[in-house]
């Protein structure tokens, strides 16, 4: 494989520049799959549900489809936990940023918030406050974010729910993953 010729980068050339964006171009188009690949990790960690981390993920993202959800949030129902390995205190943000240069600003804001947004179903077990998200009350997005939470992200830890396999959704992942990143007509849309 072809490499740049410098170790600084204030001393790489036109043809050093141009071989690594050729690459970087091919490495994007391969997103999806590394996408699908991270959520059949999740098939093997964080212990004590009666369901895996990527089960709840499927079922997250069949009911988002089932109630009618666009393709956006689909997906955003699909991933919403991916970040839980590598970012267990923050999964929600993790989440956010990888999906953020390909859909509109309401789901990338619920993907954000819907960690602090799901203390609602749980806080209170823990001596926490079930009501932080209610500083977000007057957010457009809040009634968003609350209904991801309420009907599909905290509904699905079911083991006998009977939810599509991840190979239904590869087009949806292939299809957002796909898009030109940060394209303004998709980011602006309900802004």
């Amino acid at each position: 494989m072809s490499k740049v010729s410098f170790t600084r980068m204030d001393e790489g050339t036109e043809a050093d520049y141009a071989l690594l964006h050729k690459l970087e171009q091919d490495y994007v188009s391969a997103l999806p799959a590394r996408i699908l690949k991270a959520l059949e990790g999740l098939d093997d960690t964080l212990a004590g549900y009666q369901v895996t981390r990527l089960e709840h993920s499927l079922q997250s993202a069949t009911r988002a489809e089932a109630d009618g959800a666009d393709i956006e949030l689909v997906v955003a129902a699909l991933i919403h936990d991916i970040g839980d390995d590598l970012a267990p205190e923050n999964h929600s943000q993790m989440a956010a940023a990888i999906i953020r240069p390909y859909v509109r600003a309401e789901v990338t804001w619920i993907l954000e918030m819907h960690g602090l947004f799901q203390m609602k179903y749980y806080a209170d077990k823990l001596g926490l406050n079930p009501d932080e998200r209610e500083r977000y009350r007057d957010h457009q997005w809040f009634h968003s974010c609350e209904q991801f939470c309420r009907d599909w992200d905290q509904m699905s830890f079911d083991p006998s729910y009977e939810s599509k396999p991840l190979s239904y959704f590869v087009p949806m992942v292939e299809e957002i993953f796909s898009r030109p990143a940060f394209d303004p007509d998709i980011i602006q849309e309900h802004a």
